[in-house]
Order: C-alpha cells, then structure tokens, then sequence
C-alpha cells in the first residue's frame, strides 16, 4: 500500500528579508520538512528565530528566495494573484497570536468573509457561520469582536480559520496572548477541531509546556542551519 501523498511537503526552502546582504545568513534554510494528513505538529524555536516567517512562506503570503512548497501536491509558487489567494482561502486555515479578526465586524461577519474563499454555496454560508460559532461556545453572534473577551475572540479566530474546512492549519503562537486557563482551553478546542476535520496542524510556539500536547515535535535551529539571527 502506498503511503498517502503529505499535506505539506518542503524542500530546500532559503528565505532572507529583501535589502540583507548577501554575507547575513538565511532567516529561513530549512533542508527538507513533511506533514502527513491529520498530523499534529510542534515547531518550537526562541523568539525571533523565523519561526513566523516559515508560517507566511507556507501560506503564500511571502516567497522564498529559493525551494519549493508543495500544499496537497501543489506547489504554491506556480500560483499568483487571486488564484493563490483563492488557493489559500480554501486549503489553509491560519490562526494568528493577535487574532487578526476584522474591527469592526461581529463575530459572524468574521466567518463569512472567511466562507467567501470556500465552494460551499452562498446561501449556506449563514448556517454554517453560526453552527461554526455555536460549536467553539460564541453565543453572541452578532455582537462586534471588539466587544468579546479575549478567550472569546480566539474561539472565533479558531472557528474562522477552519470554516472552509481546511487540509492545513497554521497556529503562530496562538496562546501567546492568553492567560493559563485560557491557554489550555484554546490548544484544546485547535486540536481537537483540526482532528475532527482531518486537517494536518503546524503550530508554532516557544513555550516550553506545549510539547507534552505533541507528539512529533521539530526544532526549528535543528532544521535551519541557521545559527544566528
């Protein structure tokens, strides 16, 4: 039986930030990294290591300088404009450490810009913001996300990066902004919402009691040659 093809496959990935010299070492060298659909996977690293800027490389939103990045067997480097906008609304859910949710906006509004990416039809996509809403316990749809605590809008950050049912989840130190009991409640609901849905989980964090929540954990500095920043 041949072994399922990886959700994310990469491979000689070098990044720099535009204008660094050429004698300043790559922010990202990572030789090779693969994730399996379904699997759950802790990228540890100190602060500013790249640990963020692997995160924007994987979803397109920066390109490398050289390698590839395959996401279910496309290599997202061969799409541009909207298709890759298209391409990473539908196959990546990203839940980022300040939320990013829409000032603004409520926290159904949240999940419907969301949908807009998603081949669900339109007029399922009401039903499905509020199921999405009522299944991480946000029983105020339609109140402005300024107005929600802090646990509550990372609930609806959650909800809106698995709305168009991802293969990919990319969580960049996502309790970082959350107290303990927070903390814990958060990583529950993205890995058990990962699994429901069958979504391969890249988390990032350099929070130390985060890896007993993982069992394939991967070092940064170890797959970087990076030595110093």
């Amino acid at each position: 039986m041949t072994s399922p093809q990886p959700t994310l496959h990469m491979q000689n990935l070098k990044f720099r930030y535009p204008g660094s010299a050429l004698s300043q070492p790559w922010i990202v060298d990572v030789q090779q990294l693969s994730i399996a659909p379904g699997e759950q996977i802790l990228l540890t690293g100190a602060s500013g290591r790249g640990k963020s800027t692997l995160l924007q490389l994987i979803a397109g939103l920066i390109d490398p300088d050289e390698g590839e990045i395959f996401i279910n067997s496309q290599n997202i480097a061969h799409l541009a404009g909207s298709k890759r906008d298209l391409f990473r609304g539908s196959r990546v859910g990203m839940i980022f450490q300040t939320f990013n949710l829409l000032r603004g906006f409520s926290a159904k509004e949240n999940i419907l810009a969301a949908l807009l990416f998603s081949s669900i039809p339109k007029k399922e996509h009401n039903s499905r913001a509020l199921d999405l809403l009522n299944t991480v316990g946000i029983e105020t749809p339609d109140r402005e996300v300024s107005q929600l605590s802090v646990g509550q809008q990372q609930r609806i950050a959650v909800a809106r990066a698995v709305a168009t049912t991802p293969t990919l989840v990319l969580a960049d130190e996502p309790t970082a902004s959350l107290d303990p009991e927070n903390s814990k409640a958060a990583m529950d609901l993205i890995q058990s919402t990962c699994e429901k849905i069958g979504a391969a989980l890249l988390c990032t964090s350099h929070d130390p009691s985060m890896a007993t929540r993982f069992t394939r954990l991967e070092s940064l500095d170890a797959l970087n040659s990076l030595t110093t920043v």
